[in-house]
């Protein structure tokens, strides 16, 4: 069985979704089952809202083969209730996917519960990064009495990606006892905080092992690749309490609720650095095995005729376009209405 991933890459640090899907992509080369020929390809695995129309087209020409969706979000909790991917993913979900990935079972029940439907085959995969880039190797050794390096990071300059108690840090962290880094874009400028531009993976992954405790305050964040990335570079963090935050924390660090309790933890992750270095999350070869063994079940049903890909009429493909341009359709009669 032959995968292909509907996907844009970059090699510029453009965040986590890109990285993800580059090093899963790297795994499937290594075990031989990726092609780039989509006529070769037996199963398609995408993300509805990044590239809608190719998922459109691609379900027209090949009707037959498996489509399978990676989910996030949702998107209008982290950005605003009208957001418009959210209802792509839900449609195209509906009719296209013949199965379901989510990143976290956070991510999962809330999407459920802003109307997405269940498929017949779902499944909660966690990310994990290239291993090759982010690892143990070269770490810097924690020393207890030197000045504690702190770091946050994120491609994304949206405010609820942390910045107010990253703010709030800037002002009341005790910079006698620590220093801090912040490598991304962000929307504020710092006084005591270290502000370092967004940086490509294998860079990125060296900075991180400069530091000592890694530090996320993103809200409603389904699966932060960030927070992945620096727990398997070993650092130990410290995370708000929401998103899928608590599922990849474990016991890699610990959860704070209030930012006020964001100090005693950094004391008690200090105190007992090294029961927070020990614990590892899944390498991408057993991610990626999960996500090949899912698929190529499913497959191996259709093949012996215990399931069907589903098939799209002409009703679905208008409620699909709808949803992909509702905006522009949107915004198109209101035009009309204004002439009028």
């Amino acid at each position: 069985m032959k995968i292909n991933i509907i996907y844009n890459y970059t090699d510029a640090p453009i965040g986590g979704t890109n990285q993800f899907l580059k090093a899963l992509k790297n795994y499937f080369i290594e075990q031989n089952v990726y092609t780039e020929n989509e006529e070769v390809a037996d199963a398609f695995l995408f993300i509805a809202y990044k590239n809608p129309l190719k998922v459109i087209n691609l379900k027209h020409k090949y009707p037959n083969k498996l489509f399978i969706h990676r989910i996030d979000g949702p998107v209008r909790m982290y950005s605003k209730m009208s957001d418009k991917r959210d209802f792509i993913t839900n449609t195209i979900n509906n009719y296209i996917a013949d199965a379901t990935i989510f990143q976290t079972n956070w991510s999962k029940f809330n999407n459920f519960k802003l109307g997405l439907k269940n498929n017949r085959f779902e499944t909660t995969i966690i990310n994990a990064p290239d291993n090759k880039i982010f690892n143990k190797i070269n770490k810097h050794n924690f020393i207890r009495k030197n000045k504690i390096k702190l770091i946050a990071t994120s491609w994304s300059p949206n405010m609820n990606k942390g910045f107010e108690i990253y703010k709030y840090l800037d002002k009341h962290l005790d910079f006698s006892k620590y220093e801090m880094t912040f490598c991304g874009n962000s929307p504020i400028i710092f006084k005591n905080i270290k502000i370092i531009k967004p940086l490509p993976s294998k860079e990125l992954a060296e900075l991180l092992k400069k530091h000592d405790i890694y530090i996320t305050a993103s809200q409603k964040d389904p699966c932060s690749n960030s927070l992945i990335e620096a727990i398997h570079c070993g650092l130990p963090a410290i995370a708000l309490n929401d998103g899928g935050h608590p599922e990849i924390i474990q016991k890699n660090g610990e959860i704070f609720n209030k930012k006020e309790e964001i100090d005693k933890l950094l004391y008690k992750i200090v105190n007992n650095y090294k029961n927070y270095t020990n614990n590892e999350l899944p390498l991408i070869n057993e991610v990626g095995h999960k996500y090949y063994n899912f698929i190529y079940n499913i497959y191996q049903m259709q093949q012996q005729k215990k399931y069907s890909t589903k098939k799209l009429v002409f009703w679905q493909i208008i409620i699909i376009y709808y949803q992909v341009f509702r905006r522009k359709i949107s915004l198109h009669l209101k035009r009309l209405i204004k002439r009028k």
